[in-house]
């Protein structure tokens, strides 16, 4: 391998990203990506060695969970020192989710990750494919001093690069999939690169990388409205297996204060099934206690997920149930940004 370009693995999980259509039949087909330097010559301009790794049989992004998510680290795992940078092409619908988890799953990460996908497939004539890859591409070869620029898990879409963990997709139409909302984007493609140096995280890079591969998916999310009743609840929130729960509240983290409502998250938290509120809005974060709506939650021990995306609550909460955090230290730990998760 050539030391003096950077060294960057591909990683195909499937999406449209990799489809190509059968001009007789208009049909959509996975396309072998060997062949990815004859599909985009344009590869072959970057400075930058590239080398492809495939999902067996590729799976449709629908059907991701954390037995894709483990595939996915196994294989940057076993090849992290041989590479530089790992570009993972993913399909667009849960790649905020898996972006999320991968985070949380590399501790110590001195290399970027980026998550990359498209809207359209790489043979079709208007395909947001190309532009996607190769940038994602350069992102994850960018060097100082022989060092990689972006030492996290990050998500390329349309001209900018996010925190992986900060992202929520927003349009299932428009090439501007993906938003950012609580937090800069780390760098934006135009005529040059520009990176946002002062907004990248800056892990320890004395330490060295530990890959947690342990998930629990017994965990429920629930989003409030007005009119839930307790006879739909209360059947959830009592489920024996049940291991966790996201509630997706109101503005600042408010909710109804019935007495059965406050009730029925004051017994299960008593069961230490840990109860993590965020916010329905797109943008801004939890304040438990600025407005009465919110007191109580926070008297009986609602955990705050601040400015935290939904997905990355979900997320960080099957990987700190299967790290296997005590009942005593969950509030803190979850409250507390592991991978620049929350502010």
């Amino acid at each position: 391998m050539s030391k003096t370009q950077p060294n960057i693995l591909l990683v195909y999980t499937g999406g449209t990203i990799g489809m190509i259509m059968d001009p007789k039949t208009s049909a959509l087909k996975a396309f072998d990506f060997k062949n990815l330097l004859q599909r985009i010559p344009e590869l072959q301009l970057l400075d930058c060695t590239i080398e492809t790794l495939s999902f067996e049989d590729p799976i449709d992004s629908s059907n991701m969970n954390p037995k894709y998510w483990v595939q996915i680290a196994e294989i940057i795992e076993d090849n992290y020192d041989d590479f530089d940078g790992f570009v993972v092409l993913h399909g667009s619908d849960t790649m905020s989710y898996s972006a999320s988890a991968l985070s949380f799953m590399f501790e110590n990460l001195a290399k970027p990750i980026i998550f990359t996908g498209s809207q359209l497939p790489i043979g079709d004539l208007r395909t947001d494919a190309k532009e996607n890859l190769i940038t994602s591409i350069q992102m994850a070869s960018l060097q100082k001093g022989g060092k990689p620029v972006i030492k996290e898990v990050g998500l390329y879409f349309e001209y900018k690069l996010y925190r992986g963990n900060r992202t929520t997709k927003i349009n299932a139409e428009h090439f501007e999939a993906f938003e950012s909302f609580n937090y800069p984007h780390l760098a934006e493609s135009g005529v040059h690169l520009k990176v946002e140096y002062d907004d990248l995280f800056k892990p320890n890079l004395r330490k060295k990388l530990v890959v947690h591969k342990q998930f629990k998916t017994e965990i429920l999310l629930i989003k409030l409205f007005p009119g839930i009743s307790e006879s739909v609840l209360k059947p959830f929130f009592i489920m024996e297996h049940i291991k966790g729960i996201v509630l997706e509240t109101y503005g600042a983290g408010n909710t109804t204060t019935e007495a059965w409502f406050i009730d029925l998250l004051k017994q299960t938290i008593k069961r230490s099934i840990p109860i993590i509120n965020v916010t329905q809005c797109s943008g801004g974060g939890v304040l438990m206690g600025q407005y009465e709506t919110s007191t109580q939650l926070k008297s009986i021990g609602v955990i705050s997920g601040k400015d935290i995306t939904t997905e990355a609550a979900l997320a960080k909460l099957m990987f700190m149930l299967g790290e296997q955090v005590s009942p005593r230290a969950f509030k803190t730990i979850f409250e507390t940004s592991l991978r620049g998760e929350m502010t």
